[in-house]
């Protein structure tokens, strides 16, 4: 289990260096002056040249690289040229969004996958398998921003019980608060929940077919056992590591995946956020809020990582 460790903190500190040293880099060769972009075509030479002297432009690559790594290091970042504000604090602001829809849309996938999943592997080759089958093809199949399309159409614009985008906020003083706020994010969280649920459910229904054809099922099934104690209490329980695996990437998945759905709703979120910095130039806020994403997948697949060693006993005996 050590070596084990060892090996995956290694691979986690590289990715996470080599993933900066990408980000900077390909945001480097984007042709374009942010200093013209921010003082528009009337600028003078001298004002170009001091403003990008505030901004650090006039530094080397490579000065501005480990100025970047150190400042994220230390827990500060550079303002945003466009909101003139920290990155950190506008991303903090905005995760506030996009944060719970993740956790949302996973909950619902994680219900929707365990149960398709256990429903299908129990009738197996008969309609209810099919049928989940074919359900789950059509959820892989289909984008998550047309089903959100459709969820729109249907729940907003025909029986008008949601609104169609926007997020009042979590404060009740703002007029927003718990309950309106998860309203707002409900859409979203199904639209992004019913493609990975689709996935997951697949995943599911293989892996507990695996685990039904093991002896000790059959050994419980012998003892009395009901089929639906048998599955709940030994199946399902044995067939969560490859289940737990592909929640882990899901997660950071529907992290990333919010960038899209956000702009459809029109929710403050990351999503919404990184548009806005293209479309300013606000390359400072691309760059740390693009880390920020590279930085969650690579956490997310160690936490993966570790947690399959910790329930899958081959890995430590083979470590020992």
């Amino acid at each position: 289990m050590s070596v084990f460790l060892a090996k995956r903190i290694v691979t986690f500190v590289a990715t996470l260096v080599i993933a900066s040293m990408l980000v900077f880099a390909v945001l480097e060769l984007l042709p374009g002056n942010v200093a013209q972009v921010i003082l528009g075509d009337t600028a003078t030479p001298e004002s170009l040249a001091a403003l990008q002297r505030k901004l650090g432009l006039d530094r080397a690559p490579l000065q501005r690289y480990l100025g970047w790594v150190g400042g994220l290091l230390q827990g500060h970042t550079v303002d945003s040229y466009a909101y003139g504000t920290p990155t950190a604090e506008l991303i903090v602001e905005r995760l506030q969004v996009t944060l719970p829809l993740a956790l949302l849309a996973m909950g619902l996938t994680t219900v929707l996958a365990l149960a398709l999943g256990l429903y299908a592997a129990s009738r197996h080759n008969r309609l209810g398998d099919v049928g989940v089958m074919a359900l789950s093809q059509v959820g892989i199949a289909i984008p998550s921003f047309w089903f959100a399309i459709l969820l729109i159409l249907l729940f907003a614009v025909k029986l008008q019980w949601v609104s169609a985008g926007g997020f009042p906020g979590w404060a009740e003083d703002d007029g927003g608060g718990l309950w309106p706020g998860l309203r707002a994010l409900l859409l979203p969280a199904v639209a992004l929940a019913l493609v990975q649920a689709a996935i997951l459910t697949r995943v599911t229904r293989s892996s507990v077919l695996e685990v039904m054809r093991e002896d000790f099922v059959r050994t419980a099934r012998a003892k009395g056992l009901s089929r639906r104690a048998t599955l709940w209490k030994h199946v399902l329980r044995n067939a969560m590591i490859p289940v737990l695996t592909i929640m882990g990437l899901q997660f950071a998945n529907l992290i990333t995946g919010t960038i899209v759905l956000e702009n459809v709703f029109v929710l403050p979120g990351i999503g919404r956020l990184i548009f806005q910095a293209i479309a300013n130039r606000d390359l400072v806020v691309v760059r740390d809020v693009v880390m920020l994403l590279v930085a969650v997948v690579v956490v997310v697949n160690f936490a993966v990582d570790v947690l399959y060693a910790l329930i899958d006993p081959r890995l430590k005996a083979s470590d020992a």
